[in-house]
């Protein structure tokens, strides 16, 4: 296989992997995509933020193609930094914003991917001596910081309304028959983890 078409593979998992966490807001009024679902505040909007905050920085300013976007939660000092401001969305940032910076750092992503070669050598400075990095390497951490988040994004979306899927009409889940297999197959599941724990402290 040639690097432009392992180029092109891995080009594609990354959308399919932005436009799935993206999917998970639609339908969603205001409250339900910021509210916090975990102990530690994970909400869907602020995953579609966080992820498009990293992404700006792995594919653009490390790979040397800066896209300018102003990203206030990253002030220039860091010292001034407020921890974790970038996985959650403060109600003067409209939804209509966090999505726009969506699509904005994926067309100036896409531009970089689109623009150089697999083996082109960025710097990422906040990893020392591992910094060196190419443009390989880069997307591939990226596309597993999308995927990873995305999978947040699908538990808590089910939490919120039950809904699943990775995209439109694509619910990507394998169920049996009957109206209630869903909670027969929870419930078989929860016997099992109680038996498990029964035969452990036996």
């Amino acid at each position: 296989m040639n690097a432009p078409d392992q180029k092109a593979i891995l080009h594609r998992y990354l959308i399919s992997a932005r436009d799935a966490l993206l999917w998970k807001l639609d339908g969603l009024d205001d409250y339900a995509v910021r509210r916090p679902m975990t102990p530690t505040g994970t909400n869907l909007l602020g995953l579609v933020k966080h992820v498009a905050s990293v992404t700006d920085g792995y594919l653009g300013a490390v790979m040397g193609r800066p896209s300018g976007i102003a990203l206030p939660w990253f002030p220039e000092d860091p010292a001034q930094e407020v921890p974790n401001a970038d996985l959650w969305v403060p109600a003067d940032e409209s939804r209509e914003f966090i999505v726009d910076l969506h699509h904005q750092v994926a067309a100036n992503s896409d531009a970089t991917i689109e623009a150089l070669d697999l083996d082109a050598v960025g710097e990422v400075p906040w990893w020392g001596d591992r910094g060196q990095v190419t443009l390989h390497q880069v997307l591939v951490h990226v596309i597993a910081e999308t995927q990873r988040h995305a999978g947040h994004a699908d538990i808590i979306r089910e939490l919120i309304d039950g809904s699943v899927g990775i995209g439109e009409g694509m619910d990507n889940m394998w169920a049996g028959e009957g109206e209630d297999y869903w909670e027969e197959h929870r419930r078989q599941i929860e016997a099992a983890a109680r038996q498990a724990q029964e035969s452990a402290g036996s």
